[in-house]
């Protein structure tokens, strides 16, 4: 039986309707783009997108960036009267979208309930209150748990988004922040390491040397703990690391901190070399025969074949 193919179209808002300034944030650097797509450039997205993924795939639209709840009802249905009828039709199977707690009303919930949106996705970043002060999120943890309670309570998929690095945060504080996410219900997150980004007070911190971020090796050490707790507890991991656009591939925009434009190869790979050390029995010389699931074979190997080098005497045989 063939696994279903998962595709998502993503359509960027960037920092429409967000009421305050992250120190850390420039979403037109991160998105890659400089302007906000109307309702028509959005159309033309999907439609753009419907002609290259194949029949029979499971498709999501997802509004991305900005605070998608934060625009007016009229506003938001000008993108989602865009987005439904796709659904209505099953060209597509559902909607998602991004937003902030603190944006998150019963009266929301009811209209994009209306619209086809089947998950929401909460910006919360940090769990502790101290770390959002320090970056101006402008909303405390509680806001984080009775909107994701809220969303719940209405029928919503929830997802979670964190960041690691942040200014005040350390492995310890963020795997409490993971287990939160858990505890508040969501079934999906995603995992940014914090990047210093041109044009942003965090730029300035770390400029003028109050920040500093975490080294690469230290966020794939992180992410690899934050992956593995969240596989134990049945959440998905959607993402980790920013998408790499233009401006932080160029160095345009980016100014420190662990990008790297495999970064989720870098943690799975990492992941894949405990383990293998483990049924090694900690012998890295050791010969073993390492069956693989299918679709995991290239991070057992390793990004830029490092697992296969620091074990020379292991074959790896991928099984379904």
């Amino acid at each position: 039986m063939m696994a279903v193919l998962h595709r998502v179209i993503p359509i960027f808002i960037p920092q429409k309707a967000c009421p305050y300034r992250c120190t850390y944030c420039n979403q037109f650097a991160i998105a890659g783009q400089s302007r906000i797509p109307t309702p028509e450039d959005a159309n033309r997205t999907i439609q753009e997108h419907l002609e290259t993924i194949p029949s029979g795939a499971n498709i999501r639209i997802a509004f991305f960036g900005g605070s998608f709840t934060g625009m007016s009802i009229e506003e938001q249905n000008s993108y989602l009267d865009i987005a439904y009828p796709y659904v209505q039709k099953n060209v597509v199977q559902s909607i998602q979208l991004s937003t902030r707690p603190d944006y998150i009303t019963p009266e929301i919930l009811e209209n994009l309930k209306q619209h086809g949106v089947s998950l929401i996705e909460l910006g919360a970043q940090s769990l502790h209150d101290n770390i959002l002060q320090n970056v101006n999120r402008g909303h405390t943890v509680r806001q984080v748990q009775e909107a994701s309670s809220m969303i719940r309570a209405h029928g919503f998929d929830l997802g979670l988004q964190m960041m690691i690095g942040l200014p005040g945060d350390s492995k310890e504080l963020a795997l409490r922040t993971a287990q939160q996410i858990a505890g508040f219900g969501a079934v999906c997150t995603r995992i940014y390491p914090t990047l210093v980004v041109q044009h942003t007070p965090l730029a300035h911190d770390y400029l003028a040397g109050n920040y500093q971020p975490l080294t690469l090796e230290e966020a794939v050490d992180w992410c690899k703990d934050l992956w593995l707790f969240f596989q134990e507890k049945n959440i998905t991991v959607l993402r980790m690391g920013l998408h790499p656009s233009e401006g932080l591939l160029s160095g345009d925009d980016y100014l420190a901190g662990p990008f790297h434009v495999s970064f989720k190869e870098l943690v799975m790979t990492a992941i894949w070399h405990d383990r293998i050390l483990s049924q090694l029995h900690g012998d890295p010389n050791a010969e073993a025969l390492i069956n693989v699931p299918d679709g995991q074979i290239n991070y057992a190997v390793g990004y830029g074949s490092a697992n296969r080098k620091a074990f020379p005497n292991v074959k790896f045989v991928s099984c379904r």
